[in-house]
């Protein structure tokens, strides 16, 4: 059994090499950037104004006051997507012009509408009344102040979200370079699971929810999921054939939950050494989740990793070994972790890292404060559904008081 913090290590060395598939802009929310993306062109193209108003030359309001006044010529309208271009531009005039229209040359400067005095009138004015010296460029949107010519839009290893296909489709940005979508199989095991849709079910059976929370927990981050079934104490040589087929095939990662320890029926370790998988590690010094197992395929780039049947130790072997290592793989920084001050006492074993299920909170002061919630046993899960993050509890120290800066994570990554 090794430590937590050596598994880490290993999980940063050993990762999947994924290839990099180009698609459209449109499809690719929630996917990784393979190579930073730069900008092709400026935003905005010209420069534009910023307010309702109208654009004038700045050097011909010098000097003017109260006392010394000067009469601008309106000389047209021009909207947002109306061509700027001015063809009969007279000194001392104006042009009215709306919120984001190109300001045509060779006005420099916006007066806002609400800061205009009309002549003769409001209702029909020809001429602006300026009774005071506009600064150059006041209100006035520059070109390329946003996007610059070659400017990184994303880095290579960033999530692309709402917000960058914003800025992909603003700046004509039609296709780019993600990362493969990991394709992972997962497994259930053990004579005791049963379909969770039976209405009633005997007292020595269990509901499989392992199976629909990998399925649900993968599809929240958008990889590729298959649902192996579940497969009996019985089915060895069932589930030797299935993982023999999907070796075959783009799969790239293989999971399992049970039969995972030194019991009887354990059968997991030794089958997996039979398909030629290499072992990282078998058994953590965690809680939940120790008898946790990580091999590669000799032959080729595909993990096999098998998990506690306990569902909160399933939980957390994919949260804090399968996640970081998909992180890794797919080139995306390491997770940040936060902190928080823990406000109720907490024991373990001092040699072992425990992964806690805490209630987050923002108290009054603002400040962020974390519980452990009780009935942290690994069968237990009414805790893991009240939870709102893990509390990550390190090895070399048994005792957490109240008071304590504690690292926790989401209980599910936001990316």
């Amino acid at each position: 059994m090794i430590k937590y913090q050596e598994t880490i290590k290993i999980l940063n060395k050993v990762f999947l090499k994924l290839p990099d598939e180009k698609i459209a802009t449109t499809d690719s929310l929630n996917r990784v950037c393979s190579k930073n993306i730069l900008s092709p062109t400026k935003n905005p193209l010209s420069n534009n104004t910023a307010f309702d108003g109208f654009a004038v030359l700045a050097r011909e309001t010098k000097g003017l006051s109260r006392k010394k006044i000067k009469k601008f010529k309106i000389l047209k309208s021009i909207r947002a997507g109306d061509n700027p271009k001015i063809k009969n531009y007279q000194k001392n005039s104006s042009v009215e012009i709306m919120t984001g229209a190109i300001v045509p040359k060779p006005f420099d400067s916006i007066i806002p509408v609400e800061k205009v005095k009309y002549f003769p009138s409001k209702k029909k004015p020809t001429h602006i009344i300026i009774d005071h010296e506009i600064k150059k460029f006041s209100f006035i949107r520059f070109a390329g102040e946003d996007f610059n010519l070659k400017d990184i839009v994303i880095k290579k290893g960033e999530l692309i979200l709402p917000k960058h296909i914003m800025a992909l489709t603003t700046l004509g940005i039609k296709n780019l370079y993600v990362k493969k979508k990991p394709k992972i199989i997962f497994f259930g095991t053990g004579n005791e699971i049963v379909n969770f849709k039976k209405k009633s079910i005997y007292n020595w059976e269990v509901r499989n929810s392992n199976n629909h929370y990998f399925m649900s927990f993968g599809k929240s981050l958008h990889y590729q999921i298959i649902d192996g079934g579940v497969i009996k104490d019985n089915q060895q040589r069932k589930l030797k054939e299935k993982i023999k087929k999907s070796l075959k095939s783009d799969i790239d990662i293989f999971v399992t939950s049970g039969a995972i320890s030194a019991g009887k029926f354990d059968f997991i370790p030794e089958l997996i050494k039979k398909l030629d998988f290499k072992t990282y590690f078998k058994g953590v010094s965690i809680k939940p989740g120790r008898p946790i197992m990580m091999s590669k395929f000799k032959r080729k780039e595909k993990l096999f990793f098998g998990l506690p049947g306990n569902p909160i130790s399933c939980a957390a072997g994919f949260r804090f070994f399968i996640y970081p290592l998909l992180r890794n793989s797919l080139g995306m920084s390491k997770e940040e972790k936060f902190k928080a001050k823990l406000i109720n006492k907490y024991s373990k074993r001092k040699d072992f890292t425990h992964f806690a299920r805490c209630l987050l909170n923002v108290n009054s002061k603002g400040l962020v404060e974390l519980r452990v919630l009780q009935e942290q046993q690994s069968h237990r899960i009414k805790s893991f559904a009240k939870a709102n993050c893990w509390g990550i509890f390190p090895s070399g120290k048994d005792q957490f008081k109240s008071g304590d800066i504690i690292e926790w994570v989401p209980l599910i990554p936001s990316s």
